[in-house]
């Protein structure tokens, strides 16, 4: 019997003249701290081959050899960039709807905590998700992650924390699986479990916590939909105690542990998530020596969010006093209804930048290799390498590196590749 197999059409794609082939290195073992953190590897006037969405070549035109090549597959990039995508490992890209009425409060002088204070805030947010379905709050969701996506971001983080119920919470988490399904980069999934109190639990907040650890988190282990866990450890909201809680309803379990923590105020929240090994600890806008020591000591990353400080005009992390004690950071967008309304990951490098004096490089190393552990996909993104299967940003002509933080404000991306 003759066996018809089914024809297979490699697909090629082999790009030359490009001006600069950018964060060309094999997967990172570790974090980049140092020497290697201030550098971003490259190839000027380069080539790239990619075949059925997998770099398979790359290197300097003076080797490039065009007879191996039908003339039809070249795509002449001159003057354009090309970069790995970005990684943005901290977003609530899930909700129901932007709270620009809380815009207008924050223009007439209300602090974060003000405006949380009359109902707005986290509750907010939580209201217009509880009164949608499902299938509602996925299809509102998704188009605002595919546009995320257009942007420049290859990997993606997505928490719940708008729930406020197990049921709602149970909800945004399918809806985040869901998005994964449907697109075509990786998306983490996390389990924002302590983000705010319920209105029921508003003067028990030892009652919510013992929901949280007996009934909320054995639900999301046993359907596995969620990577990570994590809670806002936050003066009135949740402190240390309530990270060793949480990390020991996990111990055993696939979930690994990130703390919202030091935005506002420093209550130990470092020291304790560092302890219960945490991935990472995201916002650092407040710091104290102790939280510096217990960062030094771990293997925590620090993932900041400058576009928070700029929206909500709170201090930027100090992320050069970081870098000098060898801590590894890493960038991210924060990308939410009410405090950081953008997934703009070229305008966090830019912030990075101009607020918090990270040189070009710097940056970009953070939005891309450190970014891609604080979310656990370093084998795979955040560089350049034989075997890739990554998006890739091509950009405008540029004429350096520095340009791209340089012009903030500005699309930089021509069209994204693989």
């Amino acid at each position: 019997m003759l066996l018809i197999l089914p024809l297979i059409v490699m697909t090629k794609q082999v790009y030359i003249n490009i001006k600069e082939l950018v964060q060309v290195r094999p997967p990172s073992l570790t974090p980049l701290t140092g020497i290697e953190f201030q550098t971003v590897p490259s190839i000027s006037n380069s080539f790239l081959v990619i075949e059925d969405n997998t770099v398979i070549d790359f290197g300097n035109m003076d080797s490039f050899d065009s007879a191996l090549y039908h003339a039809h597959d070249l795509i002449d990039m001159s003057g354009r960039f090309v970069l790995p995508a970005f990684c943005d490992s901290h977003t609530h890209a899930v909700f129901a709807r932007p709270r620009e009425t809380e815009f207008v409060d924050k223009i007439k002088g209300l602090s974060y905590q003000e405006i949380a204070a009359k109902g707005g805030g986290i509750l907010n947010s939580a209201r217009h998700v509880q009164a949608l379905s499902e299938d509602e709050l996925f299809e509102i969701s998704l188009p605002r992650v595919q546009a995320l996506i257009a942007g420049g971001t290859g990997a993606l983080e997505i928490k719940s924390g708008y729930g406020l119920t197990l049921s709602d919470e149970l909800k945004m988490l399918r809806v985040i699986n869901r998005i994964k399904a449907h697109l075509d980069i990786p998306i983490k999934t996390t389990f924002l479990a302590a983000h705010a109190l319920p209105e029921e639990y508003k003067s028990n907040k030892q009652g919510f916590m013992q929901a949280v650890v007996h009934q909320w988190i054995p639900n999301v282990i046993s359907e596995g939909l969620a990577d990570y866990i994590d809670l806002f450890c936050e003066t009135g909201y949740f402190d240390a105690v309530d990270i060793e809680l949480i990390a020991q309803a996990i111990q055993g379990s696939h979930l690994k542990l990130k703390v919202h923590v030091n935005q506002f105020t420093a209550i130990g929240g470092i020291e304790e998530a560092v302890k219960n090994n945490a991935l990472s600890v995201d916002h650092l806008e407040v710091l104290d020596v102790k939280d510096i020591v217990a960062l030094k000591a771990g293997k925590t990353i620090a993932t900041l969010l400058p576009a928070c400080s700029f929206y909500l005009n709170i201090p930027f992390s100090p992320a050069r006093d970081l870098i000098n004690e060898g801590i590894p950071i890493a960038l991210a967008s924060d990308f939410n209804p009410g405090s950081s309304p953008t997934s703009n990951l070229f305008f966090v490098w830019s912030l990075a930048c101009i607020k918090m004096k990270l040189t070009p490089e710097e940056a970009y190393n953070s939005l891309t290799i450190n970014a891609a552990f604080a979310m656990g996909v370093e084998a795979t993104h955040g560089s350049i390498f034989k075997g890739y299967k990554g998006k890739l940003i091509v950009t405008n002509p540029a004429p350096s590196l520095a340009f791209f933080p340089y012009a903030f404000a500005t699309n930089h991306i021509n069209n994204l590749i693989n």
